[in-house]
């Protein structure tokens, strides 16, 4: 499925910041960026990627934030409250 078939089912751009605890130094936090197209509210990408991390890598999640946005969605327009003409 192409991204743009993606977001006409409304799938949205999904960015989440996952902090989590160093294998070697577990008193220090990483960050680590994840983006990809995903359903909201239920994310089951985000999740089946965080199940996959818990599962198969070292680094303990310390938290999750998520963002998403829409991609394709209604123009946002303004109409000028005056019009000036200068000669």
């Amino acid at each position: 499925m192409s991204d743009l078939e993606r977001q006409l089912q409304d799938y949205r751009l999904t960015t989440a910041e996952i902090l989590y605890h160093l294998p070697d130094h577990p008193s220090l936090l990483q960050s680590y960026i994840w983006q990809e197209y995903d359903l909201a509210p239920k994310f089951p990408r985000l999740y089946k990627f965080l199940d996959f991390w818990e599962a198969n890598l070292d680094g303990k999640l310390f938290s999750v934030r998520v963002a998403n946005i829409p991609i394709i969605a209604p123009a946002e327009t303004r109409y000028a409250d005056a019009l000036l003409t200068l000669h």
